[in-house]
């Protein structure tokens, strides 16, 4: 999969779950993004998703890392992550959610997963290309390895 935060004036566009049934983010914020299509690069993805969920062009972004998600319910994900800070167009309705652009403060408050706070602290930190691995047990975190190296969680 491919995941975008949209940046604007200190806050990103998230996407607040609440329209897909059997959803695994359900209720929960999260950023823009989805499933590749056949053929389609991380780029190719994160640019559609972005598309069609937001109805914003992204002019400039850039490829931060990949996150692995292992859980014990969903299976393993891929997921590549970016940010895009220069972006044109309208925003529209998502049939996946209600977008809202959140203060990037407020955002640790809302129902996320826990280890995204992991990712969008590296992202608010700016630090460089990352590996980040997250293990879950139904909706518990239960490790996290950065660049090969376990983090305390």
């Amino acid at each position: 999969t491919s995941l975008c935060y949209i940046e604007q004036d200190g806050k990103y566009l998230m996407l607040h779950r609440v329209k897909k049934e059997n959803d695994e983010n359900r209720d929960k914020w999260i950023g823009i993004g989805g499933k590749f299509e056949y053929g389609e690069s991380p780029e190719d993805c994160m640019l559609r998703e972005m598309k069609e969920e937001t109805g914003l062009t992204a002019d400039s972004w850039r490829y931060r890392g990949i996150v692995t998600f292992v859980s014990d319910e969903w299976g393993t994900e891929y997921m590549h992550l970016f940010t895009c800070d220069v972006f044109s167009g309208s925003i529209k309705s998502c049939d996946e959610g209600e977008l809202e652009w959140i203060e990037k403060e407020r955002l640790l408050a809302l129902p996320i997963w826990e280890g995204d706070r992991i990712f969008l602290r590296l992202l608010d930190e700016d630090v460089p290309f990352f590996s980040l691995k997250l293990c879950y047990s139904g909706d518990k975190l239960t490790k996290a390895v950065l660049n090969g190296k376990e983090l305390g969680i």
